[in-house]
């Protein structure tokens, strides 16, 4: 693969972390159009150039920004428009509900010690009064007046930590025509409590909706557990994977009649990974519910797993501290050795991968990664047929402002490992820093729209620009 030189062009300016980019046909319109989510509740769109306001949901969003020095994972994490939506006018989000706020599951920041085996086995306790913040996913409709509307709530889940929520967590899958949720492990760091391998988690999963069925039921309980939800919602749901990190999103590409799914798996100490598979077999949860009553392992067989928390991309999950005697190396220590060993087998090995640390001339050192879309347009030859992804960071340009990364790969005929190569765009950016914190494309995939903020910290307003990829 070679590098690929691409411009910037800017379409709007001046608004909040843009989180959140797609396209939609507006009811009695004809016209697809880029629509623009923000992580403090606001969508916008755009309409022969003017932006335009959608929605603001900024007041059921919780406050964001009052620790961590602003910087935030909550907030509107998730749009998708449905299907028909330019005929029913319905649209689905997930965000972090307003006073919501609780203590957090654990007093200290977390990190496993292999000779500790407290610390390997640590369980979420106390979960109605030891949690961070509840997230919500749901139905809206736009009104015959143009006006949305809350419909109905799918899910209220209770979320351990601040961080690890997913985003860009709703999409559509045009295989099942279901909506599909991303979830992350919960947060913190390395899974405390190994959310991301228990069946019965809701968190750590791929989780797909039938929003067809049950309409009935408007106000779920608030739930963690999948065991935990009535009957007649947990025949709406299905599990794609499980050993989710954090995800920004799961993305679809056609290739004759089947579908590639890519899913982008935010790294924890080593690397970041994109995930693909086409074949998979969703798993209802009413089954996994019941598997686990009585105790059945085999039904595991074909649910996909990313092998988080035991694996990282193609490596078992490491522990990196500097060495007291030498400072100029690091010791390496696997987490979670018996998990390595056990997911080692059943794990889906990642497309390709990038390093937080990375000396090669033609690669880059990634923080991490924030959106993973295909491109089958053919304005920008190079890339028509690929996968684009991006990251929000460089690391390591000390005294120079901070740079996202855009770089591609493709699916490998005998589905082996890939590697990447670099998008080169030009800067418009000055001497500003550019986190580049979304990545999406229209319906048909034909363009890619950048989200750049100015800042790590939601509370640094309006310095989000978003930008078309052109040739």
């Amino acid at each position: 693969m070679i590098k690929v030189k691409v411009r910037l062009r800017p379409i709007v300016s001046n608004i909040n972390l843009p989180t959140v980019l797609k396209t939609a046909i507006l009811p009695g319109d004809s016209v697809e159009r880029l629509f623009i989510a923000t992580q403090v509740g606001e969508i916008y769109y755009i309409d022969n150039g003017v932006i335009k306001s959608f929605l603001d949901i900024r007041p059921r969003i919780i406050k964001l920004g009052t620790s961590n020095g602003g910087y935030d994972e909550r907030g509107l994490l998730g749009l998708a428009f449905h299907p028909q939506f330019t005929y029913n006018g319905l649209f689905y989000l997930h965000y972090s509900v307003v006073r919501s706020q609780g203590p957090g599951s654990l007093t200290a920041s977390f990190e496993p010690n292999p000779c500790d085996p407290n610390t390997l086995n640590l369980r979420w306790t106390n979960r109605e009064t030891q949690f961070d913040h509840i997230d919500t996913v749901e139905e809206w409709i736009l009104q015959d007046n143009g006006q949305p509307q809350k419909r109905r709530t799918l899910l209220n889940l209770r979320r351990p930590f601040m961080n690890h929520n997913g985003v860009n967590s709703l999409n559509f899958s045009p295989e099942t025509g279901k909506l599909v949720l991303t979830t992350g492990d919960g947060g913190s760091g390395f899974d405390p409590f190994n959310l991301s391998q228990d069946n019965l988690e809701i968190a750590g999963k791929i989780i797909e909706i039938d929003v067809v069925k049950n309409t009935f039921i408007s106000n779920p309980p608030i739930v963690t557990r999948f065991d935990e939800l009535p009957l007649p919602i947990q025949e709406t749901l299905t599990v794609i994977a499980k050993g989710v990190r954090n995800i920004p999103g799961i993305s679809y590409q056609r290739f004759y009649n089947q579908y590639v799914k890519y899913a982008g798996q935010v790294g924890q100490e080593l690397v970041e990974s994109i995930f693909s598979f086409v074949h998979y077999k969703p798993f209802p949860v009413k089954q996994l519910v019941n598997a686990s009553l009585r105790n059945i392992e085999s039904i595991e067989e074909g649910l996909i797993n990313l092998g988080w928390r035991g694996w990282e991309g193609t490596f078992p999950t490491p522990i990196i501290r500097p060495c007291p005697e030498n400072q100029t190396s690091d010791a390496k220590t696997i987490a979670y050795y018996n998990e390595v060993v056990v997911t080692a087998p059943r794990r889906l090995p990642p497309l390709t991968s990038y390093f937080h640390r990375d000396l090669r001339a033609d690669k880059f050192a990634g923080t991490a990664l924030t959106g993973v879309q295909p491109y089958m347009g053919t304005g920008i030859p190079a890339l028509t047929g690929g996968v684009v992804f991006t990251d929000i960071a460089r690391r390591g340009e000390s005294g120079s402002p901070t740079r996202g990364v855009l770089a591609y790969t493709r699916v490998r005929a005998d589905g082996r490992l890939n590697d990447f190569s670099v998008i080169e765009p030009d800067d418009p950016f000055g001497s500003q820093s550019a986190y580049y914190v979304s990545l999406g494309t229209n319906r048909g995939q034909t363009r890619l729209y950048l989200g750049v903020y100015g800042s790590m910290t939601v509370t640094n307003f309006n310095q989000g620009t978003v930008f078309e990829i052109v040739p």
